[in-house]
C-alpha cells in the first residue's frame, strides 16, 4: 500500500498496475486518460460487433499485433491465400484524421494513432523528410493497412524506407510490424538515424489536435 501510494502521490503508474498493463511509457493522469478512450473503443465494438470501423485506433489496442494478423487472415481466406505468405503492405493516406474518412477499407483497414521519430511525414510530397527543429516526432495521417501476398524474394523495393514500428520509445521487445514509407533519399539515411514509427507518445497523441486549434 505504501508503494501504492508513494506511486499516485508521484503521478506515476504503480508497478503493480504496469504487470498487468499495455506497455507505455506515460505519467499517470495521461494514463488513465489513455486507457479510459482504449477501453471507449472496445466498448463500441461490444456494442455493434457486426459493424467494421472506418478507422481503427491501433495505438489504443493491447495487442496491435493480433489486429494485423487478423487483417491477413480474412484476407486470405477471402482469396485463398497461404497465412504465411501473406503480408501488411502500408498506403500513408492523404487523410489526416479519422473523421475525414468516409467508407471502410477493402482487403485491409485504415489505422490511425502511429507517430513518427527521427523524422517527418512531409504530407505535400507524401514521402519521409528530415524532422523540423526542435520536433522529435511527427503525428502520422490515417494509414491503408492492406493484406498481400509477398514476393518471395526477400528483396526491398526501392524508393521505400522499411521502417519499423514499436509501441514505446524503449523500442526493443515492442516491436509491431514493418510499414513501408516512401522516400526520395537513400533508406540508409533513416537506417542511421533510427527513424521508427511508435504507437504511444504522450506528448503527441493526445495533444497533436490541441495544438493545430
Amino acid at each position: 500500500m505504501e508503494q501504492l501510494i508513494d506511486a499516485i502521490a508521484l503521478f506515476r503508474v504503480p508497478a503493480t498496475w504496469v504487470k498487468l498493463a499495455y506497455p507505455s511509457k506515460r505519467g499517470l493522469g495521461s494514463w488513465l486518460e489513455n486507457l479510459d478512450k482504449r477501453i471507449k473503443q472496445l466498448s463500441d465494438w461490444k456494442e455493434d460487433p457486426i459493424v467494421v470501423p472506418r478507422v481503427t485506433q491501433i495505438s489504443r489496442l493491447f495487442n496491435p499485433q493480433s489486429f494485423l494478423t487478423a487483417i491477413k487472415q480474412v484476407v486470405g481466406r477471402k482469396y485463398g491465400w497461404e497465412l504465411n505468405k501473406v503480408m501488411i503492405a502500408t498506403d500513408i493516406m492523404k487523410k489526416q484524421y479519422p473523421e475525414e474518412v468516409d467508407q471502410v477499407a477493402r482487403d485491409g483497414a485504415y489505422i490511425f494513432g502511429l507517430v513518427l521519430e527521427g523524422a517527418r511525414w512531409d504530407t505535400t510530397t507524401g514521402q519521409v523528410d528530415e524532422s523540423r527543429p526542435k520536433e522529435m516526432f511527427c503525428l502520422m495521417p490515417v494509414i491503408y493497412c492492406k493484406a498481400q501476398l509477398t514476393s518471395g524474394e526477400g528483396k526491398e523495393e526501392k524508393g521505400f524506407y522499411y521502417c519499423p514500428c514499436y509501441v514505446t520509445e524503449d523500442r526493443g521487445k515492442t516491436y509491431v510490424f514493418t510499414a513501408q514509407l516512401k522516400t526520395r533519399h537513400n533508406p540508409r539515411k533513416w537506417i542511421l538515424a533510427g527513424v521508427a514509427l511508435l504507437l504511444d507518445v504522450e506528448s503527441v497523441n493526445e495533444d497533436a489536435r490541441k495544438k493545430e486549434k
